[in-house]
């Protein structure tokens, strides 16, 4: 099947909620600490609407949003970013669609930014070994205190080579 990546748009919000909470449920993870209570979860196309901040959605062609991931300052460093909310739903896990969404991102952030950060949690086995192919060392202490102070597992990635 082939599927659409482009920028999230107004309409998508929900959806994208939809998609972040299914897979937290799957792991557990529909709890405080986590992207469950985050405040913005249903506000993406209105938070990541910078230059530099920004979300992009898979589709299947008919238009149902299946994943997508997000590109964020992290408050606190001027110079790195932060993967935030990167979720696909586990029917297309394995089609190479989050390869492509994290090559966009990725892409993306080495414009603006010379480090990317993510957190996740312990239990999301697949996720971490996905991240650390794609580049990312895993660290023992976060770069910030962030609000999902449940996620006990943290990467970075240098973006740029110095």
């Amino acid at each position: 099947m082939e599927y659409k990546i482009r920028e999230i748009q107004e309409k998508d919000n929900a959806e994208v909620e939809k998609v972040i909470r299914t897979c937290l449920i799957e792991y557990g993870a529909n709890h405080e600490g986590t992207a469950w209570t985050d405040p913005n979860l249903g506000r993406f196309s209105e938070i990541y609407h910078t230059e530099e901040n920004k979300y992009w959605v898979a589709e299947e062609q008919n238009g149902k949003i299946v994943g997508g991931v997000g590109i964020g300052k992290l408050d606190g460093i001027d110079d790195v970013c932060e993967l935030q909310k990167m979720y696909c739903l586990p029917e297309v896990r394995g089609t190479g669609i989050s390869h492509k969404l994290m090559n966009i991102a990725l892409k993306h952030a080495r414009k603006y930014y010379r480090r990317c950060y993510l957190e996740t949690l312990e239990n999301m086995i697949a996720a971490q070994k996905f991240y650390e192919k794609c580049g990312f060392k895993r660290i023992d202490e976060p770069l910030v205190k962030t609000e999902h102070f449940a996620c006990n597992v943290r990467y970075v990635k240098n973006l740029r080579s110095f």
